[in-house]
């Protein structure tokens, strides 16, 4: 009788150190899954900030508030910004067979003149594609009488313009290769910085967005400028925030350009 109950006795401390064990690994998988759980999410809203730089023409397009919570204003405290009444948009919307040569000579500069005042731009010539048809467009009167139709102050902090429709589907009719992207990491598109909205690798075309509190994106974006003077103007635009209460959308002060030239 005791060589019996001694062998129960093993078999059910044996059945609990299984039992135990299953439960442990059990738990492993489960932390598991919620780590690949977080991580995927985390690069989904990548993507989704990514992609809500893109053109409005595209069906790929998502938004930044889709991926925080509502915000009316920047985060980066601002001076009071002064604008006249904007003016007229223009209705007609010129396009082009092709993107303008690249010269031996790039320009250096780009002013930007709008209701609001002037925003003055330091070419980069690491993207000369790009530069050249900046340049071209605006000696050829594209961004004149136009509205910055665009401002995000969730994760991403940009006006974006460029567009003469004024709802983000319009463009030069020719595309422009990427070039100087930036590397990925935090920040990588910092205050300043000027670079060109998208569909997708090749296709940015007149649209441009400038960046007025660092934010971090996927390095798809060509980086063509820094601007050297009206950044106060871009962040007291922001400070007011936008027409929707998503924090994505119309400038509630409209930004109007009134004219481009390079130099």
């Amino acid at each position: 009788m005791a060589t019996r109950k001694r062998e129960k006795e093993l078999a059910r401390a044996k059945y609990e150190r299984q039992q135990a064990r299953r439960h442990k690994r059990s738990a492993s998988q489960r932390a598991l899954h919620i780590g690949i759980g977080i991580a995927v999410a985390v690069v989904i809203v990548l993507a989704i900030v990514g992609i809500g730089l893109a053109n409005r023409s595209t069906s790929l397009e998502a938004t930044a508030s889709e991926a925080a919570s509502p915000s009316t204003s920047a985060a980066t405290p601002a001076t009071p910004v002064t604008c006249t009444s904007p003016g007229t948009p223009r209705t007609n919307v010129e396009t082009f067979a092709s993107a303008p040569a690249t010269p031996g000579t790039l320009p250096t500069t780009m002013t930007l003149r709008t209701n609001c005042g002037d925003i003055v731009i330091a070419l980069n010539p690491k993207a000369p594609k790009t530069v050249a048809s900046e340049a071209f467009l605006a000696q050829q009167g594209f961004y004149a009488n136009t509205s910055c139709h665009r401002l995000t102050t969730n994760i991403i902090y940009v006006l974006q313009c460029g567009d003469p429709t004024g709802d983000g589907s319009g463009g030069p009719g020719y595309t422009v290769p990427d070039e100087n992207l930036p590397g990925s990491g935090d920040a990588n598109y910092p205050a300043g910085t000027v670079a060109m909205a998208n569909a997708g690798p090749g296709t940015a075309g007149s649209q441009f967005f400038l960046v007025y509190q660092d934010s971090t994106l996927p390095p798809d974006y060509t980086i063509w400028g820094t601007i050297t003077e009206g950044l106060d103007i871009v962040k007291g635009v922001a400070a007011i925030g936008t027409k929707n209460v998503n924090g994505d959308g119309a400038p509630t002060q409209p930004v109007f350009i009134t004219s481009a030239a390079a130099s």
